[in-house]
């Protein structure tokens, strides 16, 4: 690997180096960061996404209902920052879900399973203790641009 000092960067040109290669991502169509961070942040051609909550995008509150109601929230939540940036659920390729309680997981599985028309990203799940608000559900996901037209690149080829 190259160091800083090899490539003749100094802080000021590596500093904007990676603004340039970063772009914030932001959309009232989702809820607001309830902390010092981004909803969404481009890097070359992926973007990740912050962990949404079922939080009404209009109140800033978390949405009242069981887990079904909370999933749909987050899921729409998601969709709303992956619009912003021109990408649907078809541009997601890994997501992490995280829920109070396991025993809560065919059921937010059954509704994730139904954003997705086919093949479906890398996927972990886990159990927290608790999360920000009261929420019983959070999904964080990394999405990729398509800039080979829909084709993988085969490096073995």
């Amino acid at each position: 690997m190259l160091s800083q000092t090899k490539l003749g960067l100094d802080s000021a040109r590596r500093a904007v180096l990676i603004r340039a290669m970063k772009k914030i991502i932001s959309t009232t169509d989702a809820p607001a960061a309830v902390g010092p961070y981004s909803q969404a942040i481009r890097a070359g051609n992926f973007v990740f996404c912050s962990g949404q909550i079922p939080l009404d995008p209009k109140s800033g509150k978390i949405v009242e209902g069981d887990i079904r109601v909370q999933t749909r929230r987050v899921l729409d939540n998601i969709t709303a920052v992956l619009r912003a940036e021109g990408l649907t659920f078809e541009n997601i390729v890994k997501t992490t879900i995280f829920l109070t309680d396991l025993g809560d997981f065919q059921t937010v599985n059954e509704l994730y399973g139904s954003y997705f028309k086919s093949d479906p990203p890398a996927r972990s799940t886990v159990q927290v203790p608790a999360l920000p608000k009261g929420a019983n559900v959070e999904i964080e996901v990394i999405a990729m641009t398509n800039p080979t037209g829909g084709k993988a690149i085969d490096t073995w080829e």
